[in-house]
């Protein structure tokens, strides 16, 4: 039987950006210098791949802090950030901490530290849970920041100084949804201080950038990535808004639902953050076991953003 023609459109950029492969060659330069195992507070990002394919490497992934044993092996904090406590914690009992978090969510926690330095109450927009928002959180004591997640909590704020106010946002946010909260909060405080530059980051803006573009031109779309990864979520939520009238999160091609796709004949693809393109790879010869495919990538944004290693891997692998 011949094969019915399937013309994929590929977003670009998408997939791994700079933080998420500066996090995992964190464990994997750790696992090189120091061997199994290396301890990951959380996971190290948000993708059951990525996560289990270092397990295999003698990565050894716990919730707290209290669950890696005393002694030398290297501790790493994940890609999302940590609260202060931990670092703290960490280094009480002397055991040997890498932080790993994402130098643009660290930018965001200084952000926070230096308005709560000039007194000001720092509202947060973000999700509640999310590992990111309980790291940024809890960079400052309990009550200096007030949690923001949809344009309602905005409308219900009381607070004692409406004049002494600033933002700062998760990194991997809608960036529409955010524009919204963040044109609310300036048209109800006027006085707000808010961010030099916005905190949502360069790959957040750059993969929905790209969404926009394919998913109206497209009968479904595909989102690779994992449920608890925001920036995947919100991927999928931009195509879903764009118009696309069928739109799936999928770890990887087993996923594929396939009485869904038999009649399409465009698909538009896309990558989370934390999603690998060997993932993607995959999906396409999936649908090329099953369908004459076209593949063409849309391109609306070079990158090229680097994040060096934590320091502690440098210098051990310069020596």
């Amino acid at each position: 039987m011949t094969k019915p023609p399937l013309d994929i459109l590929l977003c670009a950029p998408r997939g791994f950006c700079a933080g998420v492969v500066r996090a995992i060659d964190a464990v994997e330069r750790a696992l090189t210098l120091h061997g199994a195992p290396v301890y990951v507070r959380h996971e190290i990002v948000h993708n059951k791949y990525v996560v289990e394919n270092l397990k295999r490497k003698g990565a050894v992934f716990v919730r707290e802090l209290d669950e890696v044993p005393d002694g030398d092996a290297p501790v790493i904090f994940s890609a999302h950030g940590v609260p202060k406590s931990v670092p703290e914690a960490a280094l009480a009992r002397r055991l040997f901490a890498i932080d790993a978090t994402c130098p643009l969510v660290t930018k965001v926690h200084r952000e926070a530290l230096a308005h709560h330095k000039r007194g000001r109450h720092i509202l947060l927009i973000g999700h509640a849970g999310h590992p990111e928002v309980v790291g940024t959180m809890g960079q400052l004591p309990a009550g200096a920041t007030t949690l923001l997640e949809t344009i309602g909590d905005i409308a219900a704020l009381e607070l004692p100084d409406e004049n002494n106010l600033s933002f700062v946002t998760q990194t991997t946010l809608s960036v529409d949804d955010t524009s919204e909260m963040v044109a609310a909060l300036k048209a109800r405080y006027p006085t707000i201080v808010g961010p030099h530059k916005e905190d949502i980051c360069y790959a957040t803006t750059n993969r929905q950038g790209a969404v926009k573009r394919v998913a109206p031109l497209v009968d479904a779309m595909i989102v690779v990535g994992s449920p608890n990864s925001s920036n995947s979520q919100r991927l999928l939520e931009v195509a879903e808004r764009e118009g696309c009238a069928l739109v799936r999160l999928l770890l990887r091609a087993e996923d594929i639902d396939w009485s869904l796709f038999g009649g399409i004949r465009s698909l538009g693809i896309t990558a989370g953050a934390s999603a690998p393109e060997v993932l993607v790879e995959e999906i396409i010869d999936a649908f090329a076991e099953r369908f004459a495919v076209s593949v063409e990538s849309v391109s609306t944004a070079d990158e090229s953003v680097f994040f060096p290693l934590p320091r502690e891997l440098r210098e051990q692998a310069a020596e």
